[in-house]
């Protein structure tokens, strides 16, 4: 398939076209990270499954619709250039994915085994020496690390101009550090046992919105060289709607069917996630119902099933799905108020992205 003409381009279209540029990066890396020798081989063989067998490619869209916004497609920057640009992102999402798994211990992504479940089958099949699992979390990982360099790579051999490439370092440097410091923030508050709502609104601000909607949006704009009136205003609907984003990622995390989700049922209350669900609902269990605040406590980090099916009981009862549901709601419009001014066609498509990224079962 041959990618289409990035000035053609509809909103709808760009995943497929990310898709499609990301299959001939990958193709062309690969031959000489194979010369490095077949545990590399193996690595890209799981680092190209992974990238190209699923996702929704909603950073590079949302990187797109910066540019595009900003007027990007009547300047300079050749879009097909900026196109594969901002499909670089999905390398930086591989990254944090795999390594993500690892730190919760999931044997699964997408309905299929994680990368480091993958590895750690092909150790065990293969009689290899040494303990399987260390050797697929290690392998793993080093993956991840691979994701990210060729993300560094693909941003920089994309053919931007220099200019282009300095607007962008801010952003750019920003969201990986943003990434990767609310991931550590993440790991932090499930060890700490912390339950203060906003010690995770902190977590759902860097980990997740940061990366996912703000800072692409601020890439895509930057590359269009767009002014600072227009940078905030897309800024700040990515801020609340990224936000909104995670905390309907915490409800399904907890209420979501896993035939949609492709992850177990009840899986953040098995890895001890400390959401901002689980704080509301301690924080409503404590002021009416001490004894469920108890039960709550002592099953948040179980695996037993029937353990993690009365956490969810008592998470319900509590009303704190509700009181979430609240919170995307004002998010969402919030966020939308945020784009008065800009184009109307830029409103609808970024109004059309909100939805879908809040929707109750997308």
């Amino acid at each position: 398939m041959t990618t289409p003409d990035a000035r053609t381009l509809r909103p709808a279209e760009v995943p497929a076209a990310v898709t499609e540029v990301l299959r001939e990066y990958i193709s062309a890396r690969t031959p000489d990270a194979a010369k490095v020798g077949e545990p590399v081989a193996r690595a890209v063989g799981h680092l190209s499954r992974f990238v190209l067998g699923g996702g929704k490619r909603v950073r590079p869209l949302y990187g797109w619709v910066g540019f595009t916004a900003a007027d990007g497609l009547a300047g300079d920057e050749d879009p097909q250039v900026v196109l594969r640009a901002v499909s670089s992102l999905e390398f930086i999402q591989a990254c944090a994915l795999i390594h993500d798994d690892i730190i919760d211990a999931s044997d699964t992504r997408r309905g299929a085994p994680t990368v480091h479940r993958a590895v750690e089958r092909r150790h065990h099949d293969g009689a290899w020496l040494g303990d399987a699992g260390h050797f697929g979390e290690s392998a793993a990982i080093l993956t991840g690390d691979l994701a990210l360099v060729w993300a560094e790579d693909m941003l920089q051999d994309s053919g931007l101009s220099d200019a282009a490439l300095r607007r962008v370092r801010e952003p750019w440097r920003a969201m990986r550090t943003e990434v990767i410091g609310g991931q550590l923030l993440d790991i932090a508050l499930e060890a700490l046992g912390s339950e203060d709502p906003a010690d995770a609104d902190a977590v759902n601000r860097f980990k997740t919105a940061a990366y996912t909607i703000e800072r692409p949006l601020h890439l895509g704009a930057a590359l269009a060289g767009a002014d600072d009136a227009t940078v905030d205003k897309l800024r700040g609907y990515g801020r609340d709607v990224g936000v909104a984003f995670q905390l309907r990622d915490d409800l399904l995390g907890v209420f979501g069917d896993p035939e949609v989700t492709g992850k177990p049922a009840g899986d953040d209350i098995r890895e001890g996630k400390r959401t901002v669900l689980l704080a509301l609902a301690l924080v409503s269990a404590d002021a009416s119902d001490p004894e469920a605040a108890a039960r709550l406590r002592a099953g948040i980090g179980s695996a037993d099933p029937e353990v993690i099916a009365r956490v969810t009981d008592a998470i319900a009862a509590t009303g704190a799905r509700e009181q979430v549901e609240e919170r995307i709601g004002a998010l969402l419009e919030s966020g939308l108020a945020h784009l008065d001014g800009l184009p109307a066609e830029t409103c609808d498509v970024l109004s059309d992205l909100a939805v879908r990224a809040t929707a109750r079962h997308r």
